[in-house]
């Protein structure tokens, strides 16, 4: 599994709430509702930003997005679909500044802590390791 994540910047014509009401309801759907290039995705994850002070991050970033794929070529294979470019691409300049969107594919990650498992105690691991 591959995750792609980007770090999202709003078109500068939209307020806030303008880009968040655009990337959930008409964006994401697109996407979704799209099955040759939903078929590509395991996962998508819209993550905005929590509020626009300085403890939710970097001033200008407005949302994150992270996709799960099986793998890079499923990735390449969903930028490649003539969807991406018919109907995302276009979408994406609607309601992104392009120049400035950021964007990495991961590997699995490396887990440090997991206060999810039921192992954990008190946030540390409830064995001891090297």
């Amino acid at each position: 599994m591959v995750k792609m994540f980007a770090l999202l910047r709003r078109n500068p014509a939209l307020s806030r709430d303008e880009f968040v009401a655009h990337w959930r309801d008409n964006h994401g759907p697109l996407i979704a509702g799209t099955p040759e290039l939903a078929r590509h995705i395991v996962r998508y994850e819209q993550h905005p930003r929590h509020r626009d002070d300085g403890l939710s991050g970097t001033d200008d970033v407005d949302g994150v997005a992270v996709q799960w794929f099986r793998s890079i070529d499923d990735f390449a294979a969903f930028i490649s679909e003539p969807g991406y470019s018919e109907l995302i691409a276009p979408d994406e300049r609607r309601f992104l500044d392009m120049s400035r969107v950021e964007f990495i594919i991961t590997d699995e990650p490396n887990i440090v802590i997991d206060g999810t498992r039921s192992d954990v105690e008190g946030g540390a691991a409830g064995t001891a390791s090297a």
